[in-house]
């Protein structure tokens, strides 16, 4: 049976976040039951399926992202955070 596609908040309000250099703040929840995209105060509240090894949550991060705001995994790098659950990403 077929996971139902995962519900995200629009586009606009994630982008809403970022700051005026086009950065936007996560809080990572790796090792999650269902994989989501949630707004906070200030931060994108991401929780992802896959362990936090070998990069493995931080690529499902992306992926999840680039998903929610219907741009490519290409156009989101991260800056800062990639052994931590505080990550930093730019949005080219």
């Amino acid at each position: 049976m077929a996971r139902p596609k995962a519900e995200y908040p629009p586009a606009d309000a994630i982008l809403a976040l970022a700051d005026g250099e086009g950065r936007l703040a996560l809080r990572v929840t790796p090792g999650a039951r269902v994989e989501s995209v949630d707004l906070g105060t200030g931060v994108v509240l991401i929780k992802v399926r896959a362990k936090p090894q070998d990069g493995q949550a931080n690529q499902a991060v992306i992926g999840l992202l680039a998903d929610a705001l219907g741009v490519a995994t290409s156009r989101l790098h991260l800056l800062r955070g990639a052994t931590g659950r505080d990550k930093l990403i730019q949005l080219s």
